[in-house]
């Protein structure tokens, strides 16, 4: 499936297209007529132009209603929001008659401006061929890159201009490049290209804000304005769209304030884990910053949750009880110990015996069957049921996510600024904590195995769904579901999940062992894993983060990989 971004320019159209499971397929054409590029060798499927699509018989206040809903959003770029009039004064030729026209079908009444008069040829050009074509009504979406821009920043207008007096703004313009790098939803090649000849700069800058909202309507996201759009006499759409929004009422299902206080209160009880900050490192030349979260009690970051659960919620008499593939197992062992509660853990068959000894070191019960981890928690929700226990779900659950976000929490206040974290997924509670916590403000890119993809696939399909499990790692990254919470925050959040194969989990281990002599379980390894192989290439001088999450590694299978 291909996907386009179009602005109008000197020569006709500039259009940028790109192949939406293949970010390296792509190309910049210039185009003589707009359906030159809707019937392009890659027939794109969306296609976002800047330019109006749509046009009323009449106006109330300054335009049509997307831009009186879009133009208070954008701060000082308000100006570049043209109010577009009535579709009898756009297909005027003449720009006497056009402000005739305009001013009599306009309330209050209002003319046509010399800038807006100049894109009359190209809005006339779509209307047309959508009227005569209707098979391409639903592939086309009307955009505004300021809009784009606007949701790039987190909703936020930006504080630079990308022109000045009609020249381009070199600060404005490297802003709004930052802006498309941070997304990572358009290649470098493509943000530092030069345009073709016949057109401008801020051209193709504006065609590439289209093809990040054609990305995301293609993977499901996209708001209009206004929401649902409207409908012209001629049945054609009156909105302009732009990228997702995040959900109504919070912000975020969990929120900053909310980790902040969960690490106040879980501080007495768990380590503050080091950060080891290289200048490069792992065939990276820019900064890499280690959190080194399998320092934490128990051997892996889920302590952190597990304490936040059992500090803000009333533990029964009956204590508490956790599935678990042995991390969140031995988690919830050593927090129930250290608070005193009786706790009973459930694993499945495949659990490493290094982590079934960590679990019952902690004093807690240990209930070992099922094939997988499902199989676990099945009959941890039966025991539950029966004893009245409080269940710690290892990673569904708001004060499980919340307690492993305050890793980001201190991992932000010892690293310098960060562009990028990487973070291993197994079910996904750690990085819906760790995304929260940076939401808009740091790109976070999932790692998971190849044979253990749960959060890659419903991010693709657009909902959680089930998927077999098959991984070296499949102890700790071996959900076969993340669930609705985790989906919907990953959803607004992750910028993307990066898939790694077991041999690169297993060259990881044996990287961190011989050359930092640090013991990582694989599923501690994944994330370090994504960088080394190159499953995420980071971009010349990123700032990369990458949280090693696991250390409950059995020392046999660590030496047979280091010493085979």
């Amino acid at each position: 499936m291909w996907v386009a971004g179009l602005d109008g320019c000197r020569a006709g159209w500039i259009a940028v297209l790109m192949r939406l499971d293949d970010p390296d397929s792509h190309r910049i054409m210039i185009a003589p007529s707009f359906e030159a590029v809707a019937d392009a060798p890659e027939q794109p499927s969306l296609i976002a132009v800047d330019m109006p699509v749509g046009l009323p018989d009449r106006t109330a206040g300054s335009g049509r209603l997307p831009e009186q809903l879009i133009r208070p959003l954008l701060g000082e770029r308000q100006s570049s929001v043209f109010a577009i009039p009535s579709r009898r004064s756009v297909e005027a030729t003449d720009y006497g008659e056009a402000c005739a026209i305009a001013a009599a079908t306009s309330d209050p009444s209002r003319k046509v401006s010399r800038q807006g008069f100049a894109i009359f040829p190209k809005i006339r050009e779509i209307d047309a061929l959508l009227r005569a074509r209707p098979d391409l009504v639903p592939r086309v979406h009307e955009v505004h890159p300021e809009l784009a821009f606007w949701a790039l920043n987190g909703g936020r207008a930006l504080d630079r201009p990308k022109k000045v007096k009609g020249v381009p703004y070199g600060p404005g313009m490297a802003l709004r490049r930052d802006l498309l790098r941070r997304s990572a939803l358009c290649p470098d090649s493509l943000i530092d290209a030069p345009p073709p000849r016949g057109a401008a700069q801020d051209d193709l800058l504006d065609a590439l804000a289209g093809l990040t909202v054609a990305l995301d309507l293609a993977r499901g996201g996209g708001q209009s304005f206004p929401d649902p759009p409207g409908r012209d006499a001629h049945g054609l759409p009156v909105a302009i769209w732009t990228l997702r929004k995040q959900p109504q009422g919070r912000a975020m299902p969990i929120t900053r304030a909310e980790i902040e206080a969960a690490h106040a209160r879980i501080a007495p009880h768990i380590r503050r884990t080091p950060v080891l900050n290289m200048a490069s490192a792992f065939g990276h030349d820019g900064p890499v910053s280690l959190k080194l979260e399998f320092l934490q009690h128990a051997g892996s970051f889920k302590t952190r949750g597990a304490f936040n659960t059992l500090l803000s919620m009333d533990v029964p008499a009956g204590g508490v009880a956790a599935a678990s593939g042995g991390n969140h197992g031995a988690a919830v062992a050593y927090a129930a110990k250290q608070l005193g509660v009786k706790a009973r853990i459930f694993v499945p068959e495949i659990s490493s015996p290094a982590k079934i000894a960590v679990i019952r070191s902690h004093g807690a019960e240990v209930v070992i069957g099922g094939a997988r981890y499902a199989d676990a928690q099945a009959a941890c929700d039966l025991y539950v049921a029966e004893s009245g226990a409080l269940r710690v779900h290892p990673f569904g659950a708001e004060s499980t996510m919340i307690g492993q976000g305050t890793a980001a929490l201190e991992w932000e206040q010892d690293a310098p600024a960060l562009d990028t974290v990487l973070v291993a997924v197994g079910g996904g509670g750690l990085i819906s904590g760790v995304a929260s916590w940076w939401a808009g403000r740091v790109k976070v890119v999932g790692v998971e195995p190849e044979g253990s993809r749960a959060l890659h696939a419903s991010l693709e399909a657009g909902r959680p769904v089930d998927v077999d499990v098959d991984s070296v790692a499949a102890d700790s990254l071996g959900a076969k579901n993340t669930g609705d919470l985790v989906y919907s925050i990953c959803r607004d959040t992750v910028d993307h999940v990066a898939l790694v194969t077991d041999a690169a989990i297993r060259d990881a281990q044996r990287m961190l062992w011989r050359d930092y002599r640090i013991a990582s379980e694989p599923g501690g390894a994944a994330a370090l894993a994504a960088l080394v192989s190159g499953a995420y290439k980071p971009r010349s001088g990123e700032r990369v983060g990458v949280l090693l999450c696991g250390a409950n590694v059995e020392l046999a299978k660590l030496a047979e990989i280091t010493h085979p």
